[in-house]
């Protein structure tokens, strides 16, 4: 991957584009651009998350428009989120959007005490570098279900376990610096 053009990040389903750990990813990786995106049904007003359609659709225009505006393409974009919002933009990318790479911040890998309602299967369709940064006590993921399923990505993974459950309370500087030290060493 090379120094990517900008970052892309988008919140979980209950959170809006100003979640405090995007907005500590956006201060961390200054100067680089950041486009914190809320998805359509935030702007409605609504509580509940759009379906993955919707949501991915959102995501590729958005990182169309965006990387045009920034004079580069898609593919110089770096894409990604919280939860809900990074497995959206694994989707978009997963379906063709082109990008320089993805940033998962706790990566919903299956609902809470449900590991047989799996969200991967798309993963093996993500030929980007991919930094995963999730908690050791994540109910929507251990990290060794995170371990065996991001085996299945054929581009190069990253991973960075930190104390915490799915909401990584207390720890936006931590991801925060994960994902600096990532984009860093691209």
């Amino acid at each position: 991957m090379t120094i990517p053009a900008g970052l892309i990040l988008t919140p979980g389903a209950g959170a809006s584009c100003d979640h405090h750990t995007l907005v500590a990813v956006e201060s961390a990786v200054s100067p680089l651009p950041v486009l914190r995106l809320d998805f359509p049904y935030r702007a409605a007003g609504k509580r509940m998350p759009d379906r993955a359609p919707v949501a991915v659709a959102h995501v590729r225009d958005a990182a169309e428009l965006w990387a045009a505006q920034l004079g580069a393409a898609p593919s110089d974009l770096v894409l990604g989120g919280r939860s809900y919002g990074g497995r959206m933009c694994s989707m978009a990318v997963a379906d063709g959007l082109p990008a320089a790479g993805l940033v998962l911040l706790s990566y919903p890998l299956h609902p809470p005490g449900r590991p047989e309602k799996l969200r991967v299967e798309h993963l093996p369709a993500l030929d980007v570098p991919v930094l995963f940064v999730s908690g050791d006590r994540d109910p929507f993921g251990t990290p060794d279900e995170l371990a065996a399923h991001a085996a299945a990505i054929p581009g190069p993974v990253t991973t960075v376990t930190l104390p915490g459950a799915h909401d990584l309370r207390g720890r936006d500087d931590d991801v925060a610096a994960a994902v600096a030290a990532w984009l860093a060493d691209r």
